[in-house]
């Protein structure tokens, strides 16, 4: 009998710690790693290049910055929903996106998944906290998704074959469009079957992304029904390439063949089976198959560079054996995004499991046949016509049952937009009880017409909403500063940037606590080409929050609270401002008063990482190199380092020859 349970997991954890108070008006920071330059974009098949254009964000908003985490790590309990037959153990992390942390096959006793030892946040996300390991659920835009380190609804459900299914479930706040995720594991089978809903509850086309991925062990072999790749590198190029031997002679099929981290986008020729197998030197590993419209299949590999390496160690423990990655998408790059008309749904069917191919055919040099191979022991195994069959019966009969028994909650945002909407989703509830405080303005404002001020003149660190209906409303509210402020954060993410200048300033004249606004004109200023003008107002908004620290300040993120305690509060926007002035005031060359400004940092933000690398940036400009050099070999750790980032490679550059050491190599990209 297969069983759904509750249990935990104890890992050495680093808190996620605070979200950042402040708005996230501008795009991923890390999206210029994902980009494709003109040129290439011209080359490409039409489709594609229309996908990879399609709706870039502008922003992360509404969703917040997750930077709070550090990399001290004490044993930590994870709930964990386990989901079990005599074949399979399942253990799913609702609290953490829903990642599938674990695949045991019980029969051979093998983990089929990488299996992170510890939970350590690093920067990959979209919004900053992400970690390695499992299957994780990205969906929103190119990228990991906002959700990779927040709780989603969970509870069991009938699955077609009258045992029970676990669901998970969401609304997704990039893109405004609510999802499933649905696992259950037939009596006796050695697969996991999951079925994945997207749904479009809006009179407008939604751009959609999504992509499975799987983290497996390196040492393995990747084979996919394919011939031909489409290769994406951090040097911003996509080319189509031959699988699995490239030009130069390597086979790309292994992960430790490649030096540098790369993107291998398999071209699966239309109407064949997809799937993509892992395989260890025995020709055992890990299957993944699909029903057709989950197109896409993926190889990413970190490579042997020492920036690959440094990364794979920075993302678990000190000598834990590599990862590599398998991926299944709707489209076939994570660079498109497709369309999914007003009212409309994606639906498929994934089936992950244990697959045994004869390893001299499947890892010979015959590409062919060692395809073939596996192919015959995945139709073995799980025949194509069981998964659609599978995705049929959960399609028909239980994608739409409601949950039974509620076993985690998420956020309540989805319950608002079905309170302002009148959204009906079968299957899917989102009931005014998992309302919170976060929440609580917007629904006044949907009651009666008015967004709430604070109280005494605080701050109106309300987490933003942007999606059009709302803006309407905000721009018929009463237009107070804290009106003025979320209408201006609307009106940027529409598009509409001069009218957003145009509400914060008015906001800004009648404030009684003007930083917010500051900030947001301060990066309107940067992200339109006046950069001193942006440092003046970064330095403004820092000073002002300075001055009226002494009021009642109440930061809100995404599911947490920071600054429940007033000191707390204070220096999390105080740290949070600081970076962005510095920063700034660095960009255009004023280290005076970025020295002034660094003194009055709380000195918990002086201690960060993050501020010993912008550090290392003050005593540059103030021609101090020597100092700068003895800041790198104290030692430091940037928590929240960014992927694709080069900037400890160019700032130690600035002032030796010597090679970077492997502490601060975290380059994916040939120098």
């Amino acid at each position: 009998m297969t069983t759904v349970r509750r249990a935990v997991l104890t890992l050495p954890a680093a808190p996620l710690g605070p979200d950042n108070p402040l708005p996230a008006l501008r795009a991923p920071a890390g999206a210029g790693a994902h980009a494709v330059d003109p040129r290439t974009l011209a080359e490409l098949p039409r489709d594609m290049a229309r996908g990879i254009g399609r709706d870039p964000l502008r922003s992360l908003l509404p969703a917040p910055v997750r930077d709070g985490y550090g990399r001290e790590r004490t044993p930590a309990d994870l709930d964990t929903i386990v989901i079990e037959n005599d074949r399979l153990r399942v253990t799913v992390l609702p609290g953490l996106g829903g990642r599938v942390h674990s695949l045991h096959h019980k029969p051979t006793g093998r983990e089929l998944l990488y299996r992170n030892p510890v939970f350590q946040p690093a920067a990959f996300a979209l919004n900053g906290a992400w970690f390695s390991g499992g299957v994780e659920w990205n969906i929103g835009a190119t990228g990991h998704t906002t959700l990779s380190c927040s709780p989603l609804h969970a509870a069991t459900v009938r699955a077609p074959d009258g045992g029970p299914m676990l669901r998970l479930w969401e609304w997704e706040r990039l893109r405004d469009l609510p999802f499933q995720v649905d696992f259950w594991l037939p009596e006796g089978s050695d697969f996991l079957y999951v079925g994945v809903r997207i749904r479009n509850p809006h009179e407008r086309t939604a751009p959609v992304y999504w992509w499975s991925n799987i983290a497996v062990p390196e040492d393995r072999r990747v084979l996919a029904p394919a011939d031909a790749a489409w290769h994406h590198g951090y040097e911003r190029g996509l080319s189509r390439v031959p699988v699995p031997v490239t030009e130069d002679g390597t086979d790309r099929t292994y992960p430790l063949n490649s030096t540098h981290a790369a993107d291998w986008f398999y071209d699966l020729p239309e109407g064949r089976r997809r799937w993509i197998a892992a395989l260890d030197a025995d020709g055992t590993g890990l299957v993944q198959t699909s029903t057709d419209p989950l197109r896409g299949r993926k190889l990413f590999v970190w490579g042997t560079g020492r920036g690959g390496r440094r990364w794979q160690e920075w993302l678990t423990e000190p000598g834990t054996p590599g990862y590599a990655e398998i991926q299944a998408g709707l489209a076939r790059t994570q660079l498109e995004h497709l369309e999914l008309a007003a009212g409309a749904e994606f639906s498929w069917l994934e089936a992950y499991g244990p697959i045994a191919a004869d390893p001299a055919t499947a890892l010979g040099e015959d590409w062919s046949a060692a395809r073939a191979d596996v192919e015959r022991s995945l139709s073995g195994a799980l025949p194509r016509a069981t998964v659609d069959a599978a995705y049929t019966a959960w399609r028909e009969e239980a994608a739409d049952l409601a949950p039974e028994e509620v076993l985690a909650a998420g956020s309540g945002w989805g319950a608002l937009e079905v309170l302002r909407g009148g959204h009906d989703l079968p299957g899917t509830p989102f009931p005014e009880s998992t309302l919170g405080p976060e929440q609580e303005p917007w629904r006044e404002l949907l009651r009666t017409g008015v967004l709430p001020a604070p109280v005494n003149g605080a701050a109106p660190l309300i987490a933003p909403l942007v999606a059009s209906p709302w803006r309407d409303m905000l721009e018929t509210a009463p237009a107070d500063p804290t009106t003025e402020y979320q209408l201006g954060i609307a009106q940027w993410h529409a598009g509409d940037r001069a009218q957003a200048v145009r509400s914060w300033e008015r906001g800004l004249k009648e404030a009684a606590t003007r930083w917010p606004l500051l900030y947001c004109l301060a990066v309107a200023d940067r992200e339109d080409g006046h950069p001193e003008r942006a440092a003046d107002h970064f330095e403004e908004a820092f000073t002002d929050h300075e001055a009226t620290a002494g009021g009642t300040e109440t930061a809100t993120g995404a599911g947490t609270t920071a600054g429940a305690d007033d000191d707390e509060g204070r220096a999390l926007v105080a740290t949070a401002l600081g970076r962005e002035a510095l920063d700034a005031l660095l960009a255009v060359d004023r280290p005076d008063r970025a020295r002034a400004l660094w003194h009055r940092l709380p000195d918990s933000a002086r201690r960060r990482g993050a501020f010993r690398l912008i550090e290392v940036r003050l005593l540059l400009a103030e021609r101090r190199p020597d100092e700068a050099r003895a800041v790198f070999d104290a030692g430091f750790e940037v928590a929240d380092l960014r992927e694709g980032a080069e900037v400890l490679g160019e700032l130690w550059q600035r002032f030796t020859d010597e090679l970077l050491p492997d502490a601060y190599e975290f380059r994916m990209r040939p120098s």
